[in-house]
């Protein structure tokens, strides 16, 4: 593109999410980092599968949570590339949850977002070549059911199950208009999806969280999963789906102190488009370049204080592999605060 570029938003997101773990443990899971060679978009709009319980009867829960993801590493398979296609891509996010313990096995959550920037500078710093956006992300209303809760004086058992719908409300076909030289008029290319705030589709969520605790030694495990069914958008593309699997230890120290370690398993399948849009209007990305399988692990350290939880964490990769050349995940941490109170007393 030549001459000044002149930007058009409409948002895109991919809602995030953090885990909660009884009475005094909070585990976040940031959004990873799905954008690719000039395409991208997020994998689960509740950040990578959470892990969460139900909350007690009558309990209200508020908690936020900022994300940030920075990358400037290109990948090929499982390899580290030469090649690179743009400078770096960064997202700052906030993420907001209200959850509600509609009985002492129901609860229903609301959760939704905000980016501060979602932004990818173009290759050797070229302003025609960067692309940013901001605004709202989606919303997504996430019920969790305990099919199983066991209590012995040595340990505690549960199973929780959650079905949840996400709807966009962020902008999935952001554009960025430049001026051509020749004739004057200015046309529209819209934005790679790594940097749209939404992929304006509504996506199905499937969850399941199996939790083991020892409250005497203060210690316990816990198995999650998620699977997230994206659906197609009015542009007629349809972001691959996206699963994960997440095993976890965790360690309270002192009432107040939480230790916890997370080994998590990834994967993204390759998005699809229709046969028209790649036949008349190719899009800005490559969408052959999608699709992933990552492993992660991720220390976190938490505090509670009564009510109130502060905790952070940081997602370490240990493995990566792509399809084609895309931009893989580098660094990326998240730091927030939850904070737990009862409304209605039995």
């Amino acid at each position: 593109m030549c001459g000044e570029a002149m930007k058009m938003r409409r948002p895109r997101v991919a809602a995030l999410r953090y885990s909660i773990i009884p009475a005094f443990l909070i585990l976040l899971q940031p959004l990873t980092l799905h954008a690719q060679c000039c395409a991208g978009g997020a994998g689960s709009p509740i950040a990578g599968g959470t892990s969460q319980g139900v909350l007690q009867q009558g309990q209200i829960e508020l908690n936020t949570n900022f994300q940030y993801i920075r990358s400037d590493r290109f990948y090929t398979g499982s390899r580290r590339a030469d090649r690179k296609y743009f400078d770096r891509f960064r997202s700052a996010y906030q993420y907001f949850r209200l959850a509600y313990g509609l009985s002492e096995r129901f609860t229903m959550s609301v959760e939704t977002g905000n980016y501060f920037v979602k932004e990818e500078i173009g290759l050797n710093g070229d302003p025609a070549r960067t692309y940013s956006s901001k605004g709202i992300g989606d919303l997504v209303l996430f019920p969790r059911y305990t099919v199983m809760n066991r209590v012995t004086p040595s340990h505690t058992t549960e199973l929780t199950l959650g079905l949840g719908i996400k709807f966009p409300l962020g902008s999935y076909n952001d554009s960025t208009g430049a001026v051509e030289p020749f004739s004057g008029q200015t046309y529209y290319v819209t934005n790679p999806q790594a940097v749209q705030l939404s992929s304006g589709a509504q996506d199905a969520i499937l969850y399941a969280f199996l939790y083991r605790g020892y409250p005497s030694q203060g210690f316990r495990v816990f198995l999650s999963g998620l699977y997230v069914r994206k659906s197609w958008n009015p542009l007629g593309e349809r972001m691959g789906d996206f699963a994960s699997l997440g095993l976890f230890a965790g360690k309270t120290f002192r009432y107040r102190y939480g230790l916890t370690l997370q080994l998590r398993a990834e994967w993204m399948d390759r998005m699809d488009i229709n046969s028209d849009i790649l036949m008349y209007s190719y899009p800005n990305y490559d969408p052959e370049a999608t699709g992933y399988r990552k492993v992660f692990l991720s220390p976190q350290l938490s505090y509670t204080y009564g009510n109130l939880t502060g905790y952070a964490l940081v997602d370490l990769p240990l493995y990566q592999y792509v399809r084609e050349t895309q931009v893989g995940t580098q660094w990326q941490a998240s730091a927030g605060l939850s904070y737990k109170l009862k409304v209605r007393e039995r």
